[in-house]
């Protein structure tokens, strides 16, 4: 999604990119049998990055720093680093982001290498890097069929297949979800009462919701509005309100803090009928560690060793 900063200044969020072919995604190499722990970094926004080396014309450059964003469809590349990898645009396609849909021009990267893993003929949207906050985006279509690990306590990211990464053990919360363009979608969290869709979202620095949920929580808007600029540069205007309780199963977070905007990202998904939500860092920064299992379609919660939080059973 990107970052969100809850001013007037800048703020930026990537949804998603509308799929650009009918070809299926490519798969990654080495990944059977190993697991691949990177060392991540933790930005001013609150959101992860990770070094990526990306392969050309048989040789590989960087490490470029990545945004780790489980809320973009598409890995995407910094315009100034396709510029000095030489890469030709290969087309057109439409990026829908936080704020809109806009046209953007796109390139092939021959090889992205993420830890051992390689994922090969990635089409990848051009966007500019001083609106990414990085070099590029790693999107849904580099970790699908994978479980994806963030401890935020050790700021690393792991992937490997859901056994070997312990299976559940070690999480105090699992929760079932279901898929959608390639989305984990938890169905059965409570905001206020109010039972809501929820799409985990580690490019955004915080918690955006449809105006299905912002009508059933109509008394907790704060009456005040920020804006959120997309990574295309379009802006947005949101209205920020306050949740007493999250609930994510048997565990409940108190006094969260949210946004409600009239986003495409919630239409490309198709959730704008029922309340749903893109649940960001400042939510998600608050366990020590969450597992996003694309094969088994579950999510899982560690909560951090420290109680002075706003979590409870």
């Amino acid at each position: 999604m990107g970052i969100l900063a809850i001013t007037a200044t800048s703020a930026l969020t990537l949804a998603a990119a509308a799929p650009l072919s009918s070809a299926p995604l490519p798969p990654a190499e080495g990944a059977a049998g190993t697991v691949d722990v990177v060392k991540a970094a933790i930005d001013r926004h609150d959101r992860m990055t990770v070094p990526v080396r990306i392969g050309h014309d048989g040789g590989s450059s960087g490490p470029f720093d990545f945004l780790v964003d489980t809320g973009a469809e598409r890995t995407v590349l910094a315009r100034d680093i396709a510029t000095r990898l030489r890469l030709p645009t290969s087309g057109q396609g439409l990026l829908i982001g936080i704020a809109g849909t806009q046209s953007v021009d796109l390139v092939e990267i021959d090889e992205i290498n993420l830890g051992r893993r390689s994922f090969y003929g990635l089409t990848a949207p051009l966007l500019e890097g001083s609106n990414i906050g990085a070099d590029g985006i790693i999107g849904l279509d580099s970790l699908q069929d994978q479980r994806v690990l963030l401890d935020f306590a050790k700021k690393r990211m792991t992937i490997g297949d859901a056994m070997q990464l312990g299976g559940g053990r070690g999480f105090e919360i699992v929760v079932q979800a279901r898929r959608r363009s390639g989305q984990l979608i938890m169905t059965n969290a409570v905001i206020d009462g109010v039972r809501t869709d929820i799409v985990i979202d580690t490019g955004s620095d915080t918690s955006i919701g449809n105006r299905a949920l912002q009508k059933a929580l109509a008394r907790r808007s704060k009456g005040e509005t920020t804006e959120l600029q997309s990574v295309t540069g379009q802006i947005i205007t949101a209205d920020i309100a306050m949740a007493r309780t999250v609930k994510l199963g048997t565990m409940t977070m108190s006094n969260a803090m949210l946004v409600f905007a009239d986003t495409p990202a919630f239409d490309k998904l198709e959730m704008v009928r029922r309340p749903a939500m893109f649940m960001g860092m400042n939510q998600l920064k608050l366990f020590q560690r969450v597992a996003i299992d694309f094969a088994t379609r579950r999510i899982l919660f560690d909560l951090p060793e420290s109680a002075e939080i706003p979590i409870r059973f």
